[in-house]
């Protein structure tokens, strides 16, 4: 039997403090040869338009499985998520389908998980501020993530988008403070988190304090930035896997193109500085960057928790396709 989970189901067995914690687990066995997947494959549909396969399987305990992800921006004058996932489970031993699952709140909750991770130990201590640029379903997952990661006295918003920007502010589960510029928000943060879906930077240099950590969750197509080069140059950079990023990366490979950094600057992978194998922050004014592309083992360690939780708490339809 296949147990299929809607997103309402995922929602129910998810919640994101147990994500945060599955997700430090999964990026240090990542990182430490525990987990074998590719680089995903993509599929270019036309401008603003991609399909794309993330299969992988987790050694121990063994997790097999593959998301299946279309980005299409023209959904947005729709009325309709961007983004659309699906995430099958199969029995690492036969190779069955055992779970088929809704993959759009994976992505969404699993993102903002692994921006926590990095902001609890990549950001100073006594991070205070909080800026959050964009408004979409990335920005509200990351407000949640975050804030459970962290206690702040300020949280700024912004958005391109005035008419998206004073619906989040109206729809905060806490105060919020609503920037008219991404510099207002920017200058004197230090956490932040740009969730966007520029393919130009959005962020300058000069706006951001010594001592702040920048979490990147946007432009993931080598042609893509969400920084500006400069402030990527002189952070200490942080990626969630090497392989992905020395690809897929516009940040990161245009700025190796232009000779503004080797590729020694990325100093190293996310799951290597929560196992120890390396700092995630060296000195208090120093400013770190993390730039998270998304992986398979984050979807299957979200899906597998949901998987086994929703078996316990009866959450699902199952369904006999046969053989």
């Amino acid at each position: 039997m296949i147990l299929c989970l809607s997103e309402a189901d995922i929602r129910a067995v998810l919640p994101m403090p147990d994500l945060i914690a599955a997700m430090e687990t999964a990026l240090a066995a990542f990182s430490s040869g525990q987990v074998v997947q590719p680089v995903r494959p993509v599929v270019e549909m036309g401008e603003s338009a991609l399909f794309a396969a993330m299969p992988g399987f987790v050694r121990e305990p063994a997790v097999l499985g593959a998301k299946l992800v279309a980005v299409i921006g023209a959904n947005q004058a729709r009325g309709l998520p961007t983004h659309r996932a699906s995430i099958l489970l199969l029995d690492p031993e036969t190779g069955a389908l055992i779970a088929l699952m809704d993959g759009r709140l994976i992505t969404e909750m699993r993102t903002a998980a692994v921006s926590a991770v990095s902001a609890r130990y990549m950001a100073r201590a006594d991070a205070a501020a909080l800026a959050i640029l964009g408004s979409g379903v990335q920005a509200r997952s990351h407000l949640t993530a975050l804030t459970i990661a962290r206690a702040f006295a300020e949280v700024r918003i912004w958005s391109p988008t005035p008419d998206h920007l004073r619906q989040f502010a109206a729809e905060s589960p806490m105060p919020v403070r609503a920037c008219q510029s991404a510099a207002e928000a920017v200058r004197g943060a230090d956490i932040v988190i740009l969730a966007t879906a520029s393919a130009t930077p959005v962020v300058e240099d000069a706006w951001v304090a010594p001592g702040a950590h920048v979490v990147s969750v946007g432009a993931c197509r080598p042609n893509q930035r969400e920084m500006d080069p400069a402030l990527v140059a002189r952070a200490r950079l942080v990626v969630d896997s090497r392989a992905s990023a020395f690809q897929e990366s516009g940040d990161i490979v245009m700025g190796l193109g232009e000779g503004r950094f080797a590729p020694s600057h990325v100093v190293a992978e996310l799951g290597e500085v929560v196992s120890g194998g390396a700092p995630g922050r060296t000195a208090a004014q120093e400013i770190t960057v993390f730039k998270s592309l998304g992986l398979a083992v984050e979807d299957l360690a979200a899906a597998r928790l949901a998987f086994d939780r929703a078996r316990r708490q009866g959450k699902g339809v199952e369904i006999d396709l046969g053989g």
